[in-house]
C-alpha cells in the first residue's frame, strides 16, 4: 500500500471512531434521559398514590363521630362531640409512608358563601371585603349573573357567549349554575390575583363554594365571609373570640336570619404527595359526610395536579 493510501486509510479509520463516539455520546445522552424521564414518571405515578392516601386519612378524619366542626388555636379543623369535646387530630403534616410522605388540609365548605345561591348584594360585599374597585366588582358580579341565567342577553357590566367566544382560546357561557369553584376563572373580571389571592388577601379560592346547603357555618367562616353576609366589624370579632373557646351549638339570636348555621357535612380537602422531598401531586376533593350505621363519606369533586 502505498504512503498516500496509507494515510487516505488513517483518516477514514479516525472519522469512523468520530462518528462512533458521536453515535456513542448521543445515545448515552438518550438513555439519560429516557432513564430521567422514567424517574419522573414514577415520581408522579408515587405521588399519586400518596395525595390519594392523604385524602382517604383525610376521610377517615371526617367519618368520626362528631357533632360540630370548629378550629383550634392553630387554625386548624377540629371535630367536636355533641357535649363540645375536641376529637385528637390524625397526623396531617409530611406523614411518612411507602414512597415519600403526604401532607393534608381540611376545610369545611359550609364555611364559605355559596356563589350559586347566594343574593348578587352578598357577591359584592364579598368582592368589597377583597379589596376590588367598585368597577371591577361590577364586572364580576354581573358576569356571574350572565354565566349563570340561561340566555344570552348580558347586564350592563357582564359578558355572554359573544364576549368569551372572542378570546384568544374562545369559549361559550356556561348559562347554568357553576359546577366547580374553580370555573370562576373563566367568569369576565376574575384573574387569577383575585381567585388565589395576593399577600395578607384571601383569593376567592378559600371563601367561596358551589357545593354547600347555602347556609354559612358560624364555626369555621373566616372574617371576611362573615362581613360578606352584613355582619358589622364588632359583631364579627365577638364571633371569633367565642369559637376560639368552644364552638357554637346553636346560632344566637342576634345572628339570627343571616344565613349562619352551626353544623356541616360538606369538607374540603386539599393533599399533597411528596416524594425525594418535593411536592409532585396535589389532589382537591370535596367531599360529604353522610350519617348512618356506620356513617359513610363520599366524593362529590375530584381535582388533580402534578
Amino acid at each position: 500500500m502505498r504512503r498516500d493510501e496509507r494515510g487516505i486509510a488513517l483518516i477514514v479509520v479516525l472519522l469512523v471512531m468520530a462518528i462512533v463516539g458521536i453515535v456513542g455520546a448521543e445515545f448515552a445522552y438518550s438513555m439519560r434521559l429516557e432513564a430521567s424521564a422514567v424517574r419522573a414518571y414514577k415520581a408522579g405515578i408515587v405521588a399519586n398514590h400518596l395525595a390519594e392516601a392523604a385524602v382517604a386519612q383525610a376521610m377517615r378524619e371526617i367519618a368520626a363521630e362528631s357533632t360540630l366542626v370548629g378550629e383550634d388555636a392553630q387554625g386548624l379543623l377540629t371535630f367536636y362531640t355533641a357535649a363540645r369535646l375536641p376529637l385528637p387530630h390524625l397526623p396531617r403534616e409530611k406523614v411518612d409512608f411507602p414512597g415519600g410522605q403526604f401532607t393534608y388540609r381540611i376545610t369545611d365548605e359550609e364555611g364559605r358563601i355559596n356563589v350559586n345561591s347566594s343574593p348578587p348584594d352578598r357577591i359584592d360585599r364579598l368582592l368589597q371585603v377583597l379589596g376590588l374597585d367598585r368597577s371591577v366588582r361590577d364586572i364580576i358580579g354581573d358576569s356571574l349573573q350572565d354565566w349563570r341565567d340561561t340566555n344570552d342577553e348580558h347586564r350592563l357590566n357582564g359578558a355572554e357567549s359573544d364576549y368569551y367566544l372572542g378570546l384568544p382560546v374562545p369559549y361559550r357561557s356556561h348559562n347554568a349554575n357553576l359546577e366547580s369553584a374553580a370555573e370562576l376563572l373563566q367568569i369576565r373580571g376574575v384573574t387569577r390575583e383575585i381567585y388565589d389571592g395576593v399577600a395578607e388577601t384571601p383569593g376567592l379560592v378559600d371563601l367561596v363554594t358551589v357545593r354547600s346547603t347555602g347556609q354559612v357555618n358560624i364555626n369555621t367562616a373566616p372574617p371576611a365571609v362573615l362581613k360578606a353576609l352584613g355582619l358589622a366589624e364588632a359583631q364579627v370579632v365577638e364571633i371569633l373570640q367565642a369559637r376560639r373557646v368552644l364552638p357554637y351549638a346553636v346560632v344566637p339570636g342576634t345572628f339570627s336570619g343571616r344565613g349562619l348555621g352551626f353544623s356541616t357535612q360538606i369538607f374540603r380537602v386539599e393533599a399533597q404527595g411528596i416524594v425525594d422531598g418535593r411536592v409532585a401531586a396535589r389532589v382537591t376533593a370535596v367531599v360529604q359526610k353522610r350519617p348512618g350505621t356506620p356513617v359513610s363519606v363520599s366524593v362529590l369533586e375530584w381535582s388533580g395536579l402534578r
